[in-house]
């Protein structure tokens, strides 16, 4: 094999992200010089659907004039709720908790087909969900409402509905994060997480929804930067650099035998540790096709360069480069065509994105999703232009760095667009403020505040004491975890949306007023 054509087949390997809302001269280069197989975006890459059509047109447009034999894979994280990379002018739908809470497998398969179809639309052909982590461990700090719940055979059924509606939309999707991601209490992003389970309690839990999918069709599995010493006995190496993983378990028990790509190695479970560049060739042999650099030109190249290097020094071999390269252009060629990405009709095909019927799904899906956790007889509110509501909005409500969503409306505005006249308090309820907020809570008939994670030693405790002594009746939001309800057990009613979006605290809302009838159940036990 030639030097020029080893590095484009190492490049075919490589998904990479860039800045930005067009090409770079840096992603041009990856593109022209390397032939990257995947690029993915972000948020700094998406605008309106109008320019991620442009934006993924252009890239196709690139790898097409740098000779290409097959369009890039172009891939997002869409989980809905709280990850999610498009916003402006698409249909929000919510994420897999709340569609857990739904209870209706159906739901979750039309949710997905109609991502998948709108994400197609604008250009993208790969998506990084559903998630399939079963989420047993409530201080899960970066998992949580992204699960479908804490019942393996739930998260199963869910998984396997979401990966069948995104396919048949003629999207391929990722089920992930193998083996399991659900019971950490440390993020991935930041270290190692561990789970010191046995084996049998991993086939269980973690690994039934895997085995759940892989036998129903699943195409792409994403490696989890977790630590399970049961499965590998090295100290501290993560799933994604484990061939006991990915080989062994993946591939050969559980007989998958499709692709397998790599979470991002620039997070700090693999930067910090192994090292982005040579975790690549070390994720390579454990068994994964596609190598994930999400955000680094210099971790980018240098990824390349430490693959080439390790084809010369004969730590990998050019068969199974052909191998991985083998499964990329099979996917490649189940789903994806020059005609299928490049001379569409622009307006025909952004006329999907945001559609009457999506609304109208997406409607239905927060109707069924919110769960009134419990009601002390105070819901819904009747009231009229002389009851008096405060509202504690939270501020910070980006908790991960899986998440890069914005939020441009919040608690404040969904409730008073149901009561006009309710008095909004937007602050992040610190010692200092929480005076403050006594007195003009104190003077009021409700107050509704919402929550984002509460800590015995959070301040919203002792102002749940002073309106207890006071009689005036308490409405949490929980727009996250319900778990927070735990906390909160004196308050008059609790309502979780299990994310902060619009739509989901609007429903909310119109359920606190008895506007609509909301029909969730938890997930999850309290």
């Amino acid at each position: 094999m030639s030097k020029s054509t080893l590095t484009k087949k190492i490049g075919k390997l490589m998904v990479v992200g860039f800045p930005g809302k067009s090409l770079t001269p840096e992603v041009k280069e990856l593109i022209h010089t390397y032939h990257v197989g995947g690029i993915i975006l972000f948020s700094r890459n998406v605008g309106t659907p109008e320019e991620v059509y442009t934006l993924t047109q252009s890239l196709q447009e690139e790898a097409k004039s740098a000779g290409y034999e097959r369009p890039l894979f172009i891939c997002v994280d869409q989980e809905n709720g709280v990850v999610r990379r498009l916003d402006e002018g698409t249909t929000l739908f919510p994420g897999a908790m709340a569609l857990g809470a739904t209870d209706d497998p159906e739901l979750a398969h039309d949710v997905y087909h109609a991502t998948g179809e709108e994400l197609k639309a604008m250009g993208i052909n790969w998506n990084l969900a559903p998630s399939l982590d079963v989420n047993i461990n409530p201080d899960n700090p970066v998992i949580g409402v992204r699960s479908f719940g804490e019942s393996p055979s739930k998260v199963a059924d869910f998984g396997r509905a979401a990966m069948k509606g995104m396919q048949q939309a003629g999207m391929i999707p990722t089920i992930k994060h193998f083996p399991g991601h659900g019971d950490t209490n440390v993020d991935s992003h930041l270290d190692i997480p561990t789970i010191a389970h046995d084996m049998e309690r991993l086939e269980q839990v973690e690994l039934k929804p895997f085995k759940t999918c892989i036998d129903a069709g699943a195409e792409v599995v994403l490696a989890a930067h977790v630590h399970f010493p049961a499965i590998e006995p090295a100290k501290n190496k993560p799933a994604t650099l484990s061939k006991n993983v990915l080989t062994h378990l993946l591939r050969e028990k559980l007989g998958f035998k499709g692709v397998v790509t790599t979470d991002c190695m620039e997070m700090d479970a693999i930067a910090e540790t192994t090292g982005t560049e040579q975790g690549v060739v070390e994720a390579f042999k454990a068994g994964s096709d596609f190598l994930m650099v999400s955000h680094t030109i210099e971790r980018q190249l240098g990824a390349i360069k430490a693959m080439e290097a390790a084809v010369e020094q004969g730590e990998v071999s050019e068969k199974s480069i052909n191998q991985s390269v083998q499964r990329i252009n099979q996917l490649l060629d189940k789903y994806i065509s020059w005609e299928s990405v490049l001379g569409k009709d622009k307006d025909a095909e952004l006329k999907k994105v945001s559609s009457s019927e999506h609304q109208e799904l997406s409607r239905k899906a927060y109707e069924k999703s919110v769960t009134i956790v419990q009601n002390n007889d105070v819901l819904p509110i009747k009231a009229n232009e002389n009851t008096k509501i405060l509202v504690i909005q939270p501020t910070g409500q980006l908790q991960t760095r899986a998440e890069d969503v914005r939020i441009n409306k919040g608690l404040g505005e969904a409730i008073t667009e149901s009561a006009p006249s309710a008095d909004i308090e937007v602050t992040e309820l610190t010692e200092s403020q929480l005076d403050h907020l006594i007195t003009k809570a104190c003077d009021c008939d409700y107050v509704i505040f919402g929550t984002s994670g509460i800590t015995p030693e959070s301040p919203y405790h002792e102002l749940v004491k002073v309106l207890l002594a006071k009689e005036v009746k308490m409405i949490g939001v929980g727009m996250r975890n319900p778990y927070d309800v735990n906390q909160l057990t004196e308050v008059d009613a609790f309502i979780n949306t299990y994310e902060p979006s619009y739509p989901a605290l609007r429903t909310a809302a119109s359920a606190i007023f008895g506007e609509v009838k909301v029909g969730g159940k938890l997930p999850v036990t309290i």
